[in-house]
């Protein structure tokens, strides 16, 4: 548990931190400074580099949330824990699903719009990237608020 727990934090301030600054300031403030010629490019590489520390985050997150379930639920497994944690590992699981989705369908065909310099494809593409993004994120926090306090529900 002690390094099950720091990790598994550590995984998620990273995807969802991560989700927070390219929604609420990296952004507004491309938006406002760029044209989409330079726009598009700044968010394929921006992703490109953020989505390697997202699997990360994922494989992390799973492996050390599954790994508390085993030793928390005991012989019961996700028997016996709380229901904060089965809707923490649902929601966490729905994340996945959306990034998957995201990785393999918008973001890569903002990759092939950028290298075509197609930006009316890649607009589209951001624009759906932005709001799975924007649902992510209120995904995250709603996991991080539950997860954080989740064991005083019952008391």
């Amino acid at each position: 548990m002690a390094i099950a727990i720091p990790l598994h934090l550590l995984a998620a301030v990273i995807w969802v931190g991560g989700m927070f600054f390219a929604y609420m300031v990296l952004r507004p403030t491309a938006a406002t400074l760029l044209p989409p010629e330079q726009r598009l490019p700044l968010w394929s590489e921006t992703f490109k580099l953020f989505f390697v520390w997202v699997w990360g985050a994922i494989i992390t997150s799973l492996v050390t949330g599954f790994w508390m379930i085993h030793r928390l639920g005991g012989m019961g497994g996700v028997d016996g824990v709380g229901v904060h944690v089965h809707i923490m590992l649902l929601v966490g699981i729905f994340m996945m699903l959306i990034f998957m989705h995201v990785f393999f369908n918008p973001f890569k065909k903002l990759k092939w719009a950028v290298a075509e310099q197609d930006w009316i494809t890649g607009r589209n593409n951001l624009t759906q990237i932005r709001k799975l993004v924007l649902l992510n994120l209120v995904l995250g926090l709603l996991t991080i608020i539950i997860g954080s306090s989740g064991r005083y529900w019952a008391g």
